[in-house]
């Protein structure tokens, strides 16, 4: 079973792409960030006649998550996360797919920093933590899947000092995603990749691409139950240098 991750920037801009990879790797499920696009508006007919089912959580203009399985709809099981009742911001959503529990997370960026921006993307991570625990509890096998916008480690960025101030990489955003690490959760790219180097966003700007000036912010955490399976994980990293592609590649995880 292959479960990935895709922050497409934007659905209908990237639709052909998004058609392209779907088409040439065929996932069993897809997580999608930043959709950018309404309930209303989602180009749910071009998804099913790519073979897939989808649940989504829309948003107009910016943030939006989704959730794609091969040849069914997934079963929906939360969406949103509780803790915070007036964040309106459509970053979280949680299905059920063949027996294994997968949320799509689209967690805030932060920047600038110090500031509101950054204190709501730790608050954000504290309620995601939260429901990481009752997930956890359920003992399933789980996938926490999607763009964290944490940099976890010096390893994982092509440039300590560019991004030094940046929210990405911060103490206290670091601290936060290591907890989910503490808790029990997998870093599924990390177990395959602990020496680093291997990034899945490049930038638009700075001719970041053609340098490889990118780094690693698109995680898939796998509960025990999940891990135990796991086969591989990878990032579809040529994606990335196609015509109109989005800024990061799909990340997926191959479990047995």
């Amino acid at each position: 079973m292959r479960i990935a991750t895709f922050n497409i920037n934007g659905i209908k801009a990237r639709l052909p792409r998004l058609v392209e990879w779907l088409s040439e790797t065929r996932p069993d499920v897809a997580c999608l960030q930043e959709i950018k696009t309404s309930d209303e508006t989602f180009p749910v007919k071009d998804i099913e006649e790519a073979g897939y089912g989808a649940i989504w959580h829309g948003q107009k203009g910016f943030n939006g998550v989704a959730i794609l399985a091969r040849g069914q709809v997934p079963v929906e099981v939360a969406r949103g996360l509780e803790g915070e009742a007036e964040d309106e911001h459509s970053r979280y959503l949680e299905a059920e797919v063949d027996g294994v529990r997968i949320a799509s997370i689209y967690l805030p960026n932060g920047n600038p920093q110090p500031g509101p921006k950054f204190d709501y993307k730790l608050r954000w991570m504290k309620r995601l933590r939260a429901r990481a625990a009752e997930i956890w509890a359920e003992e399933v096998p789980a996938v926490l899947a999607g763009d964290y916008n944490v940099i976890p480690r010096d390893k994982d960025v092509y440039s300590i000092k560019a991004m030094a101030d940046d929210a990405l990489m911060q103490p206290e955003s670091r601290a936060a995603y290591r907890r989910f690490l503490g808790d029990g959760w997998t870093d599924a790219l990390l177990s395959r990749h602990p020496a680093g180097g291997v990034w899945t966003y490049w930038d638009y700007q700075m001719n970041a691409w053609p340098r490889d000036a990118g780094f690693r912010i698109d995680h898939l955490l796998l509960s025990p139950p999940a891990a135990d399976r796991l086969l591989d994980a990878q990032v579809d990293k040529e994606f990335r240098g196609r015509e109109k592609a989005s800024d990061h590649a799909p990340v997926w995880v191959e479990l047995r």
